[in-house]
């Protein structure tokens, strides 16, 4: 008898604990639990969104190759429908950021110099990579030049700091210098880009522009 006393006693011991306990107990479960399946969930979803980026950024690519190789009309549509995807439904991917950069360039074929700034200017905004930064920077100022715009062109690289685009960087002050009718400058800057370009294969192009300088000042 005291056995059975001592094992219902245990049992109403362990009754009382549960109601002041269980709940609580209940519920921290549920939470790690959600917790544990809420982290999984995000990286899958993380995972799942990063290949979808990946493989609207692919097609886009090859969209651009079928441009430059075949007939471009139906290719440029494809290419802002992809780019458009891109950046609405992945905007802080660096996959949206280089398909900005690109309906950029398309816009600039078309002569949509606005939506091509435009586009630029968003990827300035969003891009956390410096030199994508620089880049999209340099192609802005590319196409101010391209619109006469070059005063705007000139304060947008005052303070520029090109880093590892010190050839296009240089390259464009000489193209704004001479647009502008500073021979002196252009001349230097594009000795400058001389200077950086080693064997890069804009260095043919370089070299004629600050040979046909020279030419003309000695005139």
């Amino acid at each position: 008898m005291a056995e059975l006393r001592s094992e219902e006693e245990q049992l109403e011991a362990l009754k009382n604990w549960w109601k002041e306990n269980g709940r609580s107990l209940m519920i921290g479960l549920v939470v790690a639990v959600s917790a544990v399946l809420g982290w999984q969930g995000w990286q899958s979803y993380t995972e799942n969104q990063a290949t979808q980026a990946s493989w609207l950024y692919q097609n886009m690519l090859e969209a651009v190759a079928s441009e430059l190789d075949e007939n471009p009309d139906p290719q440029v549509e494809t290419i802002l429908h992809l780019g458009d995807r891109l950046k609405s439904e992945h905007e802080k991917s660096t996959y949206a950021q280089y398909a900005a950069l690109m309906l950029a360039r398309v816009a600039v074929q078309q002569q949509q110099y606005d939506t091509a700034l435009a586009e630029l200017d968003w990827v300035v905004a969003r891009a956390q990579e410096d030199d994508l930064k620089r880049l999209a920077t340099l192609r802005k100022a590319r196409v101010l030049l391209a619109t006469d715009q070059l005063d705007q062109a000139s304060n947008l690289l005052s303070d520029f700091e090109p880093g590892s685009f010190s050839v296009i960087y240089y390259e464009l002050l000489g193209d704004i210098a001479f647009s502008k009718g500073d021979l002196d400058a252009a001349i230097n800057a594009y000795d400058q880009a001389l200077a950086v370009a080693g064997n890069a294969p804009t260095r043919p192009v370089l070299q004629m522009k600050r040979d046909d300088l020279g030419e003309e000042a000695d005139s």
